[in-house]
């Protein structure tokens, strides 16, 4: 059995047909670089990335894009998501006010998508705002031990040589 896939994979054929008045040489030398050049052209069509992008890139996929107001530093959260949903997105930052704002231009293939995407954004978010960092946890333990570093012992020896029933 895999010795057959073996032979398969090894003699594969390309069937190639053109016309000419006379087959010679030079003919099927050109024919064959034809071939080549359209292969090697439809491997350099990939397909158009998702996920973060430049603007003028996003704008220039040919679909309209819409815009959001993003105050805090989130999106590099929001990347992964995106990516999942195939969604399109471009930062902008603006300078001229303070704090800077950022205007985020997204872009996808349905508006359900879209949605669903922000719904899992804003889910992660709140789950990770409901989470205590782990440097307050330290905090705490910390005071937590340096209160009962405080505290006084109380050394109690007993001694019994005796059996005890």
């Amino acid at each position: 059995m895999n010795d057959e896939l073996n032979h398969e994979v090894a003699s594969k054929t390309v069937a190639l047909t053109f016309r000419a008045a006379r087959l010679t040489k030079e003919t099927l030398e050109k024919a064959l670089k034809k071939y080549l050049e359209s292969r090697e052209h439809k491997k350099g069509q990939a397909e158009p990335k998702h996920g973060k992008m430049k603007l003028d890139e996003l704008v220039g996929q040919g679909q309209g894009a819409t815009a959001i107001e993003v105050t805090d530093n989130n999106i590099k959260s929001f990347e992964r998501i995106a990516k999942k949903y195939n969604v399109d997105f471009a930062v902008k930052k603006d300078k001229t006010v303070q704090p800077p704002k950022y205007m985020v231009f997204f872009k996808a293939k349905d508006t359900d998508v879209l949605s669903q995407a922000f719904k899992e954004f804003v889910k992660v978010n709140e789950k990770q705002k409901a989470k205590a960092s782990v440097r307050s946890k330290l905090k705490n333990f910390m005071k937590q031990v340096a209160q009962n570093k405080n505290r006084e012992r109380t050394r109690d020896k007993q001694k019994s040589r005796g059996q005890s029933l």
